[in-house]
């Protein structure tokens, strides 16, 4: 079931944010990670739009989106390649119709996720406080 984010969620949130990017990031320093971590907590599920899903009532993931960009998609690992995360940008999709995402260059997971989707990379950035580049992709649905 896909729902709504609740205040009452952050802790199951931020703790799965953490535990895939620890995975999906592992280039990514500990003092980013940790900032990060902070900034989740405090700025960014504020001003996203977020949606959880469950599995047998327990968040095991979520999508936030800023109007018609993913700011951030995350599953619990063990619940990758179920196809909970096509499901949440499917939702994303109804909601929003056309999407954008910004991916590490060095997120092999998110990048062939985002791939397989239908997103087509547009540009690479650099991600001054991380040091990494950063692919930029959109997805438009037929």
């Amino acid at each position: 079931m896909i729902r709504k984010y609740d205040k009452h969620d952050i802790e199951v949130v931020v703790s799965l944010w953490r535990s895939a990017s620890e995975i999906a990031h592992s280039f990514l320093s500990k003092d980013f990670l940790d900032q990060e971590d902070d900034n989740m907590r405090n700025i960014y599920l504020a001003f996203a739009e977020t949606w959880v899903i469950e599995v047998d009532s327990s968040v095991v993931g979520f999508i936030a989106l800023i109007e018609n960009e993913i700011g951030g998609l995350f599953l619990d690992p063990d619940f990758q390649g179920q196809g909970l995360g096509r499901a949440m940008v499917d939702k994303a999709v109804t909601e929003k119709g056309s999407l954008k995402v910004e991916v590490f260059k060095e997120n092999v997971i998110g990048r062939r996720f985002y791939d397989a989707y239908g997103f087509r990379k547009t540009e690479e950035l650099f991600h001054e406080a991380s040091g990494q580049s950063i692919v930029r992709m959109t997805f438009s649905p037929t």
